[in-house]
């Protein structure tokens, strides 16, 4: 049997956010659950963020992944300032996934930010909780 190194001991730290003006926070509510469940380790930064305050966060928290969600068709605008806030911040190696009403044709571009998971409505938590597993083993923890 194959020893577990220091990286696969420690839980993933997941920073759960929904930036902007979104005021829905079931769905965000379950998946920080289902993280937790999953045995990482959940921050959830509460409803209406700034992007700037997300990733100014993530930084700080040092997590491995920052899972956001929108509702409200703003995920063209926001998701990417995340993303680009966490490069200047230093979080540049921080993976961002997202989720929400995200229709297919803008998935493209949040793809090539790499901004990836970009979930919708109906999606299994073990399809999502698989998703940020496989890619902190494979950009986080890659020996």
């Amino acid at each position: 049997m194959r020893q577990r190194s220091a990286q696969e001991k420690r839980k993933i730290r997941v920073l759960v956010a929904k930036p902007g003006l979104d005021g829905h926070d079931r769905g965000v509510l379950v998946l920080a659950r289902a993280f937790r469940d999953a045995g990482m380790e959940v921050i959830y930064i509460g409803l209406l963020p700034t992007p700037e305050e997300v990733a100014r966060m993530a930084v700080d928290e040092d997590v491995d992944v920052v899972a956001l969600s929108l509702l409200n068709g703003a995920h063209m605008t926001a998701f990417p300032q995340v993303k680009r806030l966490l490069d200047k911040y230093g979080g540049k190696d921080i993976i961002v996934t997202g989720g929400g009403i995200i229709p297919d044709e803008d998935k493209p571009r949040l793809l090539k930010l790499g901004i990836s998971g970009l979930y919708g409505p109906g999606t299994s938590l073990e399809e999502i909780v698989g998703h940020i597993r496989e890619r902190v083993r494979k950009e986080r923890w890659a020996e």
